[in-house]
């Protein structure tokens, strides 16, 4: 049975917007490796800045960012706990879909295996005692 506390959980929706466009997940991943300012982080992206200023954004508004404002400097670090709290909760997504499949893949096994045991034998293994030697017989 679903958690409800899982189905209205703003906190982990917030997480996965932060990961589904392209540009943020860049962000992210430059961000993983150390704090970056703005210009840092969000270089090369070929877009305007009100849209570099959007992406932030959300991902400042899933918490997955945090920004330091130090004079003219804006500076971007990550927290990494609203991704964890997402990964946890793919984890979870994961283990019960493999125990699911599981138990799929058992039953296709046992159903393969009674399906062997109970088909007759092949053609080309049986022995048939009204065979003739005639030639007459064979088919050519």
């Amino acid at each position: 049975m679903a958690n409800n506390a899982l189905l209205d959980d703003p906190t982990l929706d917030r997480s996965f917007a932060a990961c589904s466009h392209p540009i943020r997940r860049v962000i992210i991943e430059r961000l993983s490796e150390h704090e970056m300012t703005v210009g840092e982080a969000t270089a090369g992206f070929g877009v305007s800045k009100p849209a570099i200023s959007k992406h932030l954004k959300v991902l400042e508004q899933a918490g997955t960012i945090v920004r330091v404002i130090d004079g003219r400097t804006h500076r971007l670090r990550l927290r990494e706990q609203p991704l964890g709290d997402a990964y946890a909760w793919m984890t979870r997504q994961r283990e019960l879909w493999e125990r699911k499949l599981d138990v799929v893949e058992e039953y296709l096994r046992e159903q393969r295996d009674n399906r062997q045991l109970h088909e007759p034998e092949s053609k080309g293994n049986r022995t048939d005692d009204t065979r003739t030697d005639d030639p007459r017989s064979r088919d050519e």
